[in-house]
């Protein structure tokens, strides 16, 4: 449709040129946000991990068996 010729051309050009740039641009978009949601989903992902393991862990050390002197 862009590289077309002959008659009825002045109408179908511009819809070949929407068609196309949509397309690229779409292509551009979607190579650089696909890895990039990717990798702020993955950290997100880390960082509730650590929020877990840091709850399920109590700081103050009750988690440890007291000592029996003997």
């Amino acid at each position: 449709m862009i590289l077309a010729t002959g008659a009825g051309v002045e109408m179908r050009q511009p819809l070949g040129v929407a068609i196309v740039g949509g397309l690229v641009l779409s292509q551009i978009l979607t190579l650089f946000t696909t890895p990039v949601v990717y990798i702020y989903l993955d950290r997100l992902r880390h960082t509730f991990e650590r929020r877990r393991k840091n709850k399920s862990t109590p700081a103050d050390g009750s988690d440890i068996a007291p000592h029996r002197g003997q």
